[in-house]
């Protein structure tokens, strides 16, 4: 026996510890204060003091977990096959013997177990653990033994054994052992596996996986690995996934022929391609099914391509072979050489080019059935399908046949008669006329959701017979088509109670329209007269129907009888409809009678003018007047043209206005248009509108030399014009003043220029750029343009510029800008700057009239002339007359005392100082 090294000796420290366990050894209490004591000492010594603890209290949780940890400690860094992880395993074994139902010492164990890569100790000791400890606690054990169970280099049949035991004890982790069973390899039993929890109605994923991503896992998993899977019906499953997830159908058909494929069993993998593109009702999901067949048939042919160059050179080697011997008795080469023949030979690559070609052509029509099964009832898809068959007649016919049976008038997207209608078609396209009427037969009798698609069948069936030359035919369709049913077939269709279209189409405007512009091509006056008197019984006329049986009577000169029919069609027809019989009756009345009937003309109009809405009552109006200016008395005429300015609407009174004006010109002469001009100032038409009447009228009055009056015109205009928004009003008016005013009114112009332009103020426009930025007072050169335009020389023009010069030095009419110009009709806002750089304060409110240059020149010329402003002739009434003549008279004795413009005055100032 060793002797024990005296280090590990009690030292004198220790013997106060060592006397308290030795008293009482069963107290934990001793024990851990002395471990704690002892924390700094070797593991050596503290292992002894950890194995007399534990060999006097065997049953301590805590000195047995404080023990092993800190011999997990020692061990951690050493290799697994060091002698001290033995020495640990003893350890753990000797503590389970009393701590054999306390998890957490299982774990540490099975951790290290695990750690030293001992599989079948660690597998027995998993057993173990599981055996003593309580079924509560096994999910604490199961964590780690799958986690062992799953490392490399562990037997897949221990590890599908681990796994199947765990299912039983939680089969909610199922998806964990198919998970493991895919990384396995192992297809045939994960495909079983998973189709256990598809047919499984309670079964519930813990990882979120729907149903429909386990379908497409195990359609996968079949079809990828079909050589390996065996025992299930590959066949059915999908199937089933197809009738159950519609949203991948597609690729359910292409996974189910991929299986087929893979069991080289390719006629049936081509066959469930044609049923998955015949069966499917989405474009995607055809597309998917068809490039993966067509990409199937490519490679299959370049497959026998390939193989065919092959077998070519092996056959001519035979071939030469047997040439070289006679061999024709032989039974075997005989047997060879037959099996060889056409029927039997494997080189069909001119069969698969020619079934891959076929496949490609067939695509449009392929695809149109899929749009098909989408909605059958869809008549452009039909019809699209029909030409997808031209040039095949047979085809086409089936085809048609197939819709006008399959479609559905009530539920029909698109006209269902077009159907019928094209199939007609194509039997008369082919001079098979007894056939077009038979379908036009039964397509009458077909139920349509609409009278209109009925009507339309019965003129399409009319129109064949006119094509054909068959007048009487067509003119007897249509007596068929519009006539009433009995009243024994409204009473029996009243007991059913569905009316079905052809108890209506008799009333259809569609089919009588057709019919009377075939009676009037085809038949009599009174046939077609009979024809419109029946519409106008049905109540189904129109304006124009009305309108062409007047014109058809007209032509027959019935033209009473035409009339008739006007009145009929303005007594059934309101307004805005009736307007254009009412134009046409009063234009052919007028036409008609002329002044011979002028009193029943003037009634009709009235009788028109009052029935009509504002809107509407312009063009009676003026056809009213123009009766009267034609056959009627001109004062009439004006009183017409009064009542259509009042009656029409406000956004029409101006253009009213403007054509009563040019009549009552060229009627009774210019002046009278003074009245018209004010009342219609004074009617209450838009501020834009009395702007325009204003200056117009002020146009007037200047053209008949009434200044004073165009003036006033102006100035009443100018509170409507706001100078920023409306500057080429202001410039009329500048351009008038220019011409016919002074000093004086041309500074009243600028003064209400200024008053209107504050009034604006408080308005606020959104101009363009170019407006804001322009700059609305006239400059000196500008004005010298406007004086050269009126024929005056450059001399005086010079002589005017000196005589303006003085007025720059702070007046109103003249400013000196920066670049030497004067602007005409500036107003000084406060202080301006002289030539000499000195500031001038200008007074706004003071008026600075031009001064004479000298005393002499008031000695020499003594007379002062004043402007003077008429009056206006409204004032005086008759009296302004005698005032005028009074004038005239006073003018051929005096030139001297003619009223003088701005321009004139000037220049005879110019005169009398020289």
């Amino acid at each position: 026996m060793s002797s024990i090294p005296e280090d590990l000796y009690p030292s004198e420290e220790d013997f106060l510890y060592e006397e308290e366990v030795l008293r009482n050894p069963n107290s934990f209490k001793l024990w851990w204060r002395y471990l704690i004591a002892r924390s700094g000492s070797p593991f050596k010594k503290r292992s002894i003091i950890y194995e007399r603890a534990v060999k006097a209290l065997p049953g301590s949780y805590k000195l047995w977990h404080a023990y092993l940890r800190e011999r997990l400690e020692i061990v951690r860094n050493l290799p697994i096959s060091h002698q001290q992880y033995q020495a640990l395993n003893n350890t753990f074994e000797r503590a389970l013997a009393t701590m054999h139902k306390m998890p957490r010492i299982w774990i540490m164990y099975l951790q290290v177990l695990t750690q030293q890569k001992l599989v079948t100790k660690t597998r027995h000791t998993f057993d173990r653990a599981l055996c003593a400890l309580p079924v509560t606690q096994h999910d604490r054990i199961w964590e780690y033994y799958l986690v062992f169970v799953s490392q490399k280099g562990i037997p897949i049949e221990t590890s599908l054994r681990v796994y199947r035991r765990y299912l039983k004890y939680d089969p909610s982790h199922i998806e964990d052992f198919i998970e493991f069973l895919i990384n396995s390899e192992r297809w045939q039993e994960t495909a079983e596996r998973l189709s256990g929890v598809l047919n499984d109605g309670q079964f519930y994923s813990i990882k979120g996986k729907t149903k429909h991503r386990l379908w497409l896992e195990l359609c996968d998993i079949l079809t990828q690995h079909a050589t390996e899977i065996s025992g299930l019906n590959v066949d059915a499953i999908i199937r089933g996934g197809i009738r159950k997830f519609t949203d991948e159908v597609g690729r359910l058909w292409t996974s189910l022929a991929d299986y087929y494929i893979r069991r080289n069993l390719l006629e049936k993998a081509r066959d469930i391609f044609e049923e998955g593109m015949t069966t499917v009702i989405t474009v995607r999901d055809f597309s998917v099914i068809f490039d993966a067949y067509s990409q199937f048939e490519e490679s299959m042919l370049s497959i026998k391509m390939e193989g065919s160059n092959d077998s070519e050179d092996e056959v001519n080697e035979e071939l030469e072979e047997e040439e070289e011997l006679d061999d024709r008795l032989d039974i075997e080469k005989l047997t060879e050489r037959i099996g060889s023949f056409w029927f039997k030979d494997e080189n069909d690559v001119d069969l698969r080019l020619a079934r891959l070609e076929y496949l490609m052509d067939r695509r449009p029509e392929l695809a149109n059935s899929v749009l098909l099964r989408q909605n059958p009832h869809n008549v452009e898809q039909w019809h699209r399908r029909v030409k997808l068959f031209e040039g095949n007649p047979t085809k086409q016919i089936l085809t048609y046949t197939e819709a006008v049976r399959t479609v559905d008038p009530m539920k029909a997207v698109g006209k269902p008669h077009s159907l019928w209608v094209a199939f007609a078609k194509l039997y008369e396209s082919h001079n098979d006329v007894s056939n077009a009427r038979v379908i036009f037969d039964k397509a009458v009798q077909v139920g349509y959701k609409a009278v209109d698609h009925l009507a339309s069948v019965w003129c399409e069936w009319a129109e064949m017979e006119l094509r054909h030359k068959n007048f009487k035919g067509a003119l007897e369709l249509m007596r068929r088509a519009t006539a009433e049913p009995s009243a024994e077939v409204k009473r029996r269709v009243a007991v059913d109670g569905n009316e079905p279209v052809q108890m209506k189409v008799h009333k259809s405007l569609r089919l009588w329209t057709f019919y009377v512009d075939l009676e009037e091509s085809l038949g009599t006056l009174d046939t077609t007269r009979a024809v419109y008197e029946r519409i106008l019984d049905l109540r189904i006329a129109t304006p124009q129907i009305i309108i062409n049986y007047a014109m058809l009577l007209e032509d027959n000169k019935y033209f009473e009888d035409a009339f008739k029919v006007y009145e009929r069609g303005v007594k059934i027809f309101k307004y805005p409809h009736v307007k254009d019989i009412w134009v046409t009756y009063l234009s052919k009345f007028v036409k008609r009678y002329g002044k011979s009937k002028l009193e029943r003309a003037r009634e009709l109009f009235e009788h028109a003018v009052e029935m009509a809405p504002a809107e509407s009552v312009k063009q009676l109006y003026l056809q009213y007047a123009k009766l009267e200016e034609d056959f009627g008395l001109a004062k009439r005429a004006m009183r017409v043209y009064d009542q259509a300015t009042k009656a029409v609407p406000a956004n029409e009174k101006l253009g009213m206005y403007e054509i009563y004006i040019s009549r009552a010109a060229e009627i009774f002469g210019v002046p009278k248009t003074r009245e018209i001009y004010e009342q219609a100032i004074e009617s209450g038409l838009p501020d834009k509108d009395v702007k325009t009447m204003c200056v117009k009228y002020a146009e007037l009055e200047q053209s008949l030399g009434e200044i004073d009056r165009g003036r006033a015109l102006y100035k009443h205009a100018s509170q409507f014009a706001d100078p920023r928004s409306d500057p080429d009003f202001w410039e009329n008016w500048n351009n008038f003043e220019v011409k016919h005013g002074n000093v004086d009114t041309f500074r009243e112009m600028l003064r209400v220029k200024r008053s209107v332009s504050a009034s604006y103020s408080q308005t606020h426009f959104i101009l363009p750029e170019y407006l804001m930025q322009k700059d609305q007072l006239q400059t000196l050169e500008e004005a010298k343009d406007v004086l050269k335009k009126a024929g005056v020389g450059d001399d005086e023009m010079e002589a005017l510029e000196r005589r303006l010069l003085p007025l720059s030095g702070g007046g109103e009419l003249a400013v000196k800008e920066s670049g030497g110009r004067k602007r005409v009709g500036f107003v000084s806002a406060g202080t301006q700057q002289k030539d000499g750089g000195e500031d001038e304060t200008g007074n706004r409110e003071e008026i600075e009239l031009p001064e004479d240059e000298s005393d002499d020149d008031d000695e020499d010329n003594p007379t002062v002339e004043i402007a003077q402003k008429e009056i206006p002739s409204a004032v005086f009434g008759g009296l302004a007359r005698k005032r005028d003549e009074l004038e005239k008279d006073a003018e051929e004795n005096k030139d001297s005392d003619e009223q003088l413009g701005a321009l004139e005055r000037i220049k005879r100032m110019r005169r009398a100082k020289e």
